[in-house]
């Protein structure tokens, strides 16, 4: 076969290729899509170096719930200071009705005290608490957030924690109406707080 002929075949493949991907509609059953799982959150009562802090204490302001743990290398840092800007951003009659709460899904080695000086690091007013692990592991699926402990190789056998990286916004009724996504930027978290604050 010549030169030219394969190249004419070649070009009537391409077109008949294209005019299907074109043209062709196959009928596609019609399956119902999966409902998004809506996260119940609700109160919970967890230990602070200051004592018992209760999600109910906050009736009447928002709060920021954000779980995390202080070892973490990256994700809780970022998260925590992108906040934390944003609530500086808030005009002062705002951030008195915005409440921030932190809890660790690590609680052997995030002890009170040492919550509480992690917390105060990004904003004066971060709260930051832990619980048993049977408290921690009921809450986080009540508010859909997930966890896992995961070994690293260091000769004291170290772990990292896998956890979600969002920021859950409990309303001034103490109902859970929104998340914030990681690296949100702080302007953009002040217009998360703005529009659940003035709804």
């Amino acid at each position: 076969m010549s030169e030219r002929i394969l190249v004419v075949i070649a070009g009537l493949l391409a077109a008949l290729v294209l005019g299907l991907a074109f043209f062709w509609m196959p009928e596609m059953p019609e399956r119902p899509l999966p409902k998004a799982s809506i996260a119940a959150g609700g109160d919970f009562t967890l230990e602070s170096a200051s004592g018992p802090v209760s999600l109910k204490d906050y009736r009447g302001k928002l709060v920021l719930v954000y779980f995390g743990y202080t070892f973490c290398p990256d994700i809780c840092p970022t998260s925590l200071a992108s906040t934390a800007e944003g609530l500086k951003q808030l005009k002062p009659e705002e951030a008195a009705r915005v409440a921030m709460i932190f809890i660790s899904v690590d609680p052997e080695r995030d002890t009170p005290p040492r919550l509480k000086e992690y917390a105060e690091f990004f904003h004066p007013s971060l709260v930051g608490v832990t619980g048993t692990p049977e408290n921690l592991a009921e809450i986080a699926k009540r508010y859909g957030v997930f966890y896992a402990r995961q070994k690293v190789e260091t000769a004291g056998g170290g772990y990292v924690v896998d956890h979600s990286a969002d920021t859950y916004v409990v309303g001034p009724n103490g109902q859970l109406v929104g998340k914030i996504a990681h690296a949100t930027p702080p302007d953009r978290v002040v217009a998360e707080i703005r529009k659940h604050l003035n709804p």
